[in-house]
């Protein structure tokens, strides 16, 4: 299958309601995994992430798929798809946060690349960080401040 595809049955399966979603949604992201252009499709792989899932722990393929990529891309396509990922998946998106700030490599790359996103997904980001340091403690608190310190 094409990452296209591959894409489209993510998509269609991401609710995870069924046994034949979870099967459907497993074998795509093994199927992801193996093209060497899916990096070029990083954002629509994000957007893959709903919060309406009914099997979060299958969903963490996902993150764990979206991780194995160099942060750099990971990070490009999550700002690219912030706008779109709040409106569907804002849960999901504070997870992501919580593991991008909870490693060095990530909250720095994250730091850098944050402040050349477009406007909008630039205040939409900030946003969550920001309510991160009004929600969390220590050290979760301290990494989003790290990051929203220019």
């Amino acid at each position: 299958m094409t990452p296209q595809q591959i894409l489209d049955t993510l998509s269609r399966s991401r609710l995870l309601e069924t046994k034949e979603q979870v099967s459907a949604f497993e074998k795509a992201l093994e199927q992801f995994a193996s093209h060497p252009e899916g990096a070029e499709h990083l954002r629509e792989l994000h957007l893959v992430l709903d919060d309406q899932t009914r099997q979060t722990e299958v969903m963490y393929g996902l993150v764990h798929l979206l991780e194995s990529f160099d942060i750099e891309r990971q990070l490009r396509a999550f700002l690219e798809a912030f706008p779109e990922l709040m409106k569907q998946a804002p849960e999901w998106v504070k997870t992501l946060h919580f593991r991008l700030l909870n490693d060095d490599a990530a909250r720095s790359a994250y730091k850098a690349l944050l402040w050349t996103a477009n406007a909008s997904s630039r205040t939409l980001a900030l946003s969550a960080l920001a309510d991160l340091l009004e929600t969390e403690d220590a050290p979760l608190r301290d990494y989003a401040s790290e990051v929203l310190t220019e």
